[in-house]
């Protein structure tokens, strides 16, 4: 997937995990009743926020990093038919090893 899109300061576009649509006896669920996900892979980082004295801070998370995220955190976009999500570095909970 070609990125047209550069993440300011701490900020980082994620593409979410897809959760499973159906269910194990074949029952199709709607996405209103699907849990929003919260884990993703990394596809554009920015390049770290600035301290008081304008000193780049660098990003503990890179490009490729699989993370879980806060819930609630970000914004959601849709990009070429795929929903991504713009969140800061501190909504990020843990990076997935």
């Amino acid at each position: 997937m070609s990125m047209n899109l550069k993440p300011l300061g701490d900020r980082l576009v994620i593409e979410p995990q897809q959760r499973e649509q159906t269910t194990s006896s074949g029952l199709v669920l709607p996405e209103t009743a699907t849990e929003k996900p919260q884990q993703g892979t990394v596809i554009a980082a920015g390049p770290g926020r600035r301290d008081d004295d304008g000193n780049r801070i660098p990003m503990d998370v890179e490009v490729g990093n699989k993370v879980l995220y806060a819930k609630y955190g970000g914004t959601e976009i849709k990009i070429d038919d795929k929903k991504l999500l713009i969140l800061k570095e501190t909504d990020v909970l843990a990076i997935v090893l």
